[in-house]
């Protein structure tokens, strides 16, 4: 008969099982967090998708032009309404609500976690995604004019909506502007660094809705930047990607390759 000694695990061997549970335990979480993400990000997809299906449709009854990013009074967003500069934007109430299904809203990122709001923030309901208010949802020479389709001569490679938020001191927020490299006076010339604006927040890379309405994954040609709201760019992936000649991908009269 074996005595108790000869039948229970040593330490050893209790400690090697306890290791091994652990790391299987870490590589299930790791594999169930990238399940997760991959989802999140399919799900952004879908939502861009359907942002720029909508401004299609809505410049298709609108004579060719697309959405305005944003009224002379600011009572008027592409994504929502107010009845005054002191109120939050109402986003079932925006010039696009009824293209964006039954609450008329755009849907917010998954990825975006942990965003601010209410006083904490001076955007919601944008969803965070940003609009090419510089050259889609205005123009250079007019900022309240949005431009039409027929002045794009190649959608394919035009930003209209991205992945965006606003570094804060104590977080991020909702942006509503996909702002490019520099900002740009009433003839289209270059003026100087803006601060950046799309988000890296899928691994990495941000989704992209382009004017011919396709969505594509984008890494940053470069991150990082302060703003005077003490918000830290780098510390939170957002940036700017594409080339940087002439405002890049988001200048349709662009000029290089």
């Amino acid at each position: 008969m074996s005595s108790s000694r000869e039948r229970a695990f040593t330490l050893v061997e209790l400690l090697t099982v306890f290791a091994v549970i652990a790391v299987l335990a870490a590589l299930c979480m790791t594999a169930v967090q990238a399940v997760r993400e991959r989802g999140d990000a399919a799900q952004c997809v879908s939502n861009l998708r359907q942002l720029a299906l909508a401004n299609l449709t809505y410049a298709a009854e609108n004579g060719g032009q697309y959405v305005l990013a944003q009224e002379a009074n600011n009572r008027i967003r592409w994504h929502g309404v107010r009845r005054s500069g002191g109120e939050a934007f109402d986003p079932s109430e925006g010039p696009l609500s009824r293209y964006l299904g039954q609450d008329g809203r755009v849907k917010l990122c998954p990825s975006l976690k942990k965003v601010l709001k209410g006083t904490a923030s001076f955007e919601d309901g944008t969803g965070g995604y940003g609009y090419n208010a510089t050259y889609i949802g205005g123009t250079p020479a007019n900022p309240f004019v949005a431009e039409r389709m027929q002045n794009v001569p190649a959608p394919v490679r035009v930003v209209m909506f991205a992945d965006c938020a606003f570094p804060r001191a104590n977080g991020v927020q909702e942006y509503a502007y996909a702002e490019p490299w520099q900002s740009v006076d009433y003839k289209g010339r270059l003026q100087g660094a803006l601060s950046p604006s799309v988000h890296f927040r899928h691994q990495k890379t941000a989704n992209v809705a382009w004017c011919d309405g396709h969505v594509s994954p984008e890494s940053p040609t470069r991150v990082g930047g302060m703003n005077g709201y003490g918000g830290d760019a780098g510390k939170w992936q957002i940036g700017w990607f594409g080339p940087e000649e002439e405002n890049g991908w988001w200048n349709p009269q662009r000029t290089v390759p």
